[in-house]
Parts: C-alpha cells; sequence; structure tokens
C-alpha cells in the first residue's frame, strides 16, 4: 500500500475552464460562497454529448458560469446526462435546470426523494423539532435565540426545483458512458446512499472519497437518531476491498489523487482517533457543544459553527448508541454524555 497520497496535476481549473485528466473526463470547479469554496464538476464524453458528474449551486452566478462551460470547454455539445453522487446542494443543485433543458437525471433513490423532499419544505422560520434538537446538542445560548427567529438555510435558495421522474442507479448497477463502463458502489455517513463510480483506472468519488480532509457526518433534526460514524466507518472498509493503489480519484472538493488505499486507512484512523479522545474527554459530563476541542483540535466559531455542532452530536451519539458513553437530559434541556 502506498505510503502517501499523490496529487497528478498542479493547476486547478480556472472559473468557466476546464482540465482534461484522463481520456474523455473533463475536471472543472464551481465556486462555493463557504469556507469550502469550490465543487468539483467532471463532464465525460458520450456519444454526441456530455454526461455531467455533480453540478454546483442554482444562482445566478453559476447558470452564468456554466453557459460559458457549454459554449467554451464543453464544445456546444448538449449534456444530455447529468449523475448526482448524492442529494446536498452543492453537488445536485443544478440538476433541475439541466433536467428543462432535457437532460436525463440518474441518482440513488435516497438522493432524489432526500433534494426533492428538502427543496419543497421551505421554513421561514425554525421548526420546533429543529429548535428541540438544538437545544439538546448544548447550542449556544446566543446562537440559539438568534436561530430561533431568523430564516434558516432552505435547499430551495440554491437547487432548482427538481420535476418529477429520474432514473435509479444503486449498488452493483454496471454503466456504459463513452468508451468506459462504471460500476456503482454505495457508500454512507456523509450522506445516505451515496454513490461513487468505479472504473478499470477512474474512480468518481463525490464527498465519500476525499484528499486531505473529512466529509462532515452530521446528525440532523430530519433523523435525531442516527449514527452516521458507524455508517461512515463500515462504508470505507467495504470500499476498500475495491481500491487500488494506481486508481486516480475524481473527487466532489479538493485535488484528484492516487492512493486510495491509504486515504480509506486513513479516514477510519481519523474517525477512531477522535473518538479516543471524546472519550477521554467524556470523563465528566459534557454537551456537544463542549466536546469540539477534542474532536477537531482548534476553537470553533463563525460559520464553522453549525457543521462542528452536528458533527459533534454525531460523534457523541456514536459513542451512546455503541454503548460507551451514557446520556442524561439535564434541566436545560441538553444532553449530556459521559463515558461509560
Amino acid at each position: 500500500m502506498s505510503a502517501k497520497l499523490h496529487y497528478p496535476f498542479e493547476e486547478i481549473p480556472e472559473e468557466g475552464a476546464a482540465i482534461e485528466v484522463a481520456p474523455g473526463i473533463l475536471w472543472m470547479r464551481l465556486p462555493l460562497p463557504m469556507k469550502l469554496d469550490h465543487v468539483n464538476i467532471y463532464a465525460l464524453e458520450d456519444g454526441d454529448g456530455w454526461c455531467i458528474i455533480d453540478t454546483g449551486f442554482f444562482s445566478k452566478r453559476g447558470v452564468g458560469i456554466w453557459e460559458s462551460l457549454l459554449s467554451g470547454p464543453l464544445a456546444g455539445k448538449p449534456v444530455t446526462r447529468i449523475l448526482v453522487t448524492h442529494h446536498h446542494p452543492d453537488h445536485i443543485g443544478m440538476a433541475g435546470w439541466f433536467q428543462g433543458r432535457d437532460a436525463q437525471l440518474l441518482t440513488t433513490r435516497t438522493a432524489w426523494l432526500m433534494a426533492r423532499m428538502l427543496v419543497l419544505d421551505e421554513q421561514d422560520a425554525p421548526t420546533p423539532e429543529a429548535v428541540t434538537f438544538y437545544t439538546r446538542s448544548g447550542m449556544a445560548s446566543d446562537i440559539l435565540e438568534k436561530r430561533r427567529t431568523e430564516r434558516p438555510f432552505n435547499f430551495a435558495d440554491c437547487v432548482a426545483p427538481l420535476p418529477q421522474g429520474y432514473t435509479r442507479i444503486k449498488e452493483g448497477d454496471v454503466l456504459q458512458v463513452g468508451q468506459r463502463t462504471w460500476t456503482v458502489r454505495i457508500g454512507h455517513g456523509h450522506a445516505p446512499e451515496h454513490a461513487t463510480l468505479w472504473s478499470d483506472d477512474v474512480v468518481l468519488g463525490g464527498d465519500q472519497l476525499l484528499p486531505s480532509i473529512s466529509p462532515n457526518l452530521g446528525v440532523y433534526p430530519t433523523e435525531p437518531g442516527a449514527d452516521p460514524v458507524s455508517d461512515w466507518l463500515t462504508s470505507c472498509e467495504r470500499l476498500g476491498q475495491y481500491a487500488t493503489d494506481d486508481q486516480l480519484v475524481l473527487p466532489g472538493h479538493k485535488l484528484p489523487f492516487t492512493g486510495l488505499p491509504f486515504r480509506l486507512s486513513q479516514l477510519i484512523e481519523n474517525h477512531h482517533g477522535a473518538l479516543v479522545r471524546l472519550l477521554d474527554h467524556l470523563s465528566e459530563p459534557r454537551t456537544a457543544h463542549e466536546c469540539f476541542l477534542p474532536l477537531f483540535k482548534r476553537e470553533i466559531g463563525g460559520g464553522e459553527y453549525g457543521l462542528a455542532l452536528v458533527e459533534s452530536v454525531a460523534h457523541c451519539a456514536h459513542l451512546y448508541l455503541a454503548g460507551q458513553a451514557t446520556r442524561v437530559l439535564g434541566e436545560d434541556g441538553a444532553y449530556r454524555y459521559t463515558r461509560v
């Protein structure tokens, strides 16, 4: 097994441009208005058109960039298929826009159902269930009071309406795109039923297979009893049986890389290490809010707070569900976890 990752491409594609990373595969980037400021998009030659892997946010800027890509590096050929790896808005945001231009949407059943449900579920204020969830997580009181009244993030803010109808992909499916044959492998943890695609020498990894950063593993008000950490660790172990050192992995963020077996073992070890540190920290009762330092090794604030909190809940809940910690609901409405 390789002792490190390798990054074959030193340059990143400029806005509206593309880099060919393998025969018939173009790499593009679309901007995101957050600390992780981009999402990777791939275009696969597919007969007389293109199959696009993931799409970016739906916005005026996103539409403008796509128009430039379509007339520029995509050479005016139509997008006939869009394959979305998972339901998060930076990946499915423009899918409905492409469907409106006669493209076929391929994704997993869970991804389509989650995205369509969430884009139709527009809220002007947090639901009572969401407020309860954040109270039980021990959310900082000043942040919670602000969230009680402000408009929350809605999928509809950056995801185009999804029309009825899509084509389902599932574990073990074999897809022919251009000259390549791809096998669908499903992962869980970061998102339910996340699709990855494997050919002989190239892997389309989405957010399941990222270099240099670990994808967010969060518990949310929509499924407060979930255990994404367990789902994630199981998926990393299972996908590892298909990984080889020389596969070119095309991830949803950061740089294309090789050395996937090492990266999967690293991702597993990183979360096991975080759980060991967290158990030690839970020698005294703690809320999820009070567990940032052992998990992330630094203080958390600003725009990172929300994602950090749901990931902290996920790790605390994993220990609780595994019988390694107890959970008690305090008079303030927050759960406190203690090592068994």
